[in-house]
């Protein structure tokens, strides 16, 4: 300062060629901080932790780089100008200010970055911290944006925390979306409702896939068609949504669907049926079984009963079922020992009998849960004719084209009554 006053005296274009030099220097000062950073980071990177790398990401170095010239401009300014004068006044409001700003986005960079490292950890797949940062990285930006208005207008920041009090209503209007989602995601977190990485279906929202981010405002669902989907996070503790991650750490899936027996078809087995499915290896231990109680229960009836009883008998849609449980029970692919495993009668109904398979694949794998889902029914499918029923199915133009028109059900009614005569 004091050979710029000698050289061109003392004043206003004095003050200006100052604070030109300073600004110089802030200039290198930036850019010797940007060369030297780059080399700080290739030397992190090759250690095997992976916290430095992560704070010294590109982000978080360059928000620190702006320190440098901010704190060399202030440091000038307080040395290099007279305090009492208007120009010193007035940048130092201006680079504090700036520096107050420098600092909320470092905070927050450094909030981002220690969240990146947590995610490394395989506790925040059941405990995310991401909202909870985010929250914090809002009372930054408040708190942030208070000092700097205070340290322009030259006011104590306690001015201004003051007169929040009247403005509550107003923020709570503004951050009703912010504070609605931070009860929710504090409520999911606790409860342990949805993690990343858990196959959700929402479908007030269209939503139907892997969760690939739980944050404070939403929930990201990347679908199984690849698009996305963002639900509020607190519009998912409203509605009702459905969770698959049970079923995933379960190693099993459900299988539950149904055959329709035409009840028509459903009858007592013949002789001849009894003596082939007897042979019939699967059916060989229930036919020897079912046949020695109906033995016994016959002889109990004509004891009791004098011969006059109605004895029981075999059912084809009773050994369909009985056929159906002992091939499931021979596969792999499906767990019948540890999970609940069911072939059972549903109340029939216009479609007829429902048979119902309830059962569990050991993967759950889409693909592969398909494919041992279609082989089974595939097979069940193609065994019903052979125990002498049919499925129900809705008739179609086909049905209707083989059907013999009304006329020739009308000569044929007309002939069996002649012939009947004769």
């Amino acid at each position: 300062m004091k050979l710029i006053e000698d050289w061109i005296g003392s004043g206003t274009t004095a003050d200006l060629l100052t604070l030109a030099l300073f600004l110089a220097g802030a200039l290198v000062a930036y850019f010797v901080l940007r060369l030297l950073l780059p080399i700080v980071q290739r030397a992190a990177s090759h250690n095997s932790f992976l916290w430095d790398d992560v704070l010294l990401d590109r982000k978080l170095t360059h928000r620190i780089s702006l320190f440098g010239p901010g704190l060399f401009v202030y440091g000038g300014v307080r040395l290099g100008l007279e305090p009492s004068s208007t120009w010193a006044e007035f940048l130092l409001r201006v680079t504090t200010a700036v520096l107050v700003v420098i600092g909320a986005l470092t905070l927050s960079a450094l909030l981002h970055a220690i969240n990146t490292v947590y995610e490394t950890k395989p506790v925040s797949r059941d405990r995310p911290i991401e909202a909870y940062l985010q929250i914090a990285q809002i009372l930054v930006y408040l708190f942030g944006a208070i000092l700097t208005v205070a340290v322009l207008a030259d006011q104590s920041p306690w001015f201004f925390l003051s007169g929040l009090g009247a403005l509550t209503a107003v923020l709570l209007l503004i951050f009703r979306d912010t504070i609605l989602a931070f009860v929710a995601s504090i409520q999911l977190t606790q409860n342990d409702m949805v993690d990343v990485g858990d196959w959700i279906e929402a479908p007030e929202f269209g939503a139907d896939g892997h969760v690939t981010d739980v944050a404070l405002h939403t929930v990201t669902v990347q679908n199984f068609d690849k698009t996305i989907t963002r639900i509020p996070t607190y519009k998912l503790m409203n509605q009702s949504f459905r969770n698959w991650r049970g079923m995933a750490d379960s190693g099993r899936r459900r299988i539950k669907r149904c055959l329709y027996i035409d009840l028509a078809t459903i009858r007592f087995l013949t002789d001849e049926e009894i003596e082939r499915f007897s042979r019939f290896e699967p059916l060989r231990e229930y036919m020897a079984r079912k046949l020695i109680e109906l033995e016994e229960d016959r002889a109990r009836n004509e004891v009791e009963a004098g011969g006059t009883a109605d004895p029981r008998r075999l059912t084809n849609i009773g050994t369909l079922r009985a056929y159906i449980v002992a091939y499931l029970e021979r596969l792999e692919s499906v767990d019948t020992d540890n999970m609940t495993f069911l072939v059972r009668q549903l109340e029939p109904g216009p479609r007829g009998l429902p048979l119902q398979i309830y059962t569990f694949t050991t993967t759950t794998a889409l693909a592969g849960y398909e494919a041992i889902q279609s082989d089974i029914f595939d097979h069940v499918l193609a065994m019903v004719p052979e125990f002498g029923m049919r499925l129900f199915q809705e008739p179609t133009g086909e049905d209707v084209r083989s059907s013999p028109p009304p006329a020739a059900l009308h000569h044929a009614d007309n002939s069996t009554v002649t012939a009947a005569r004769g």
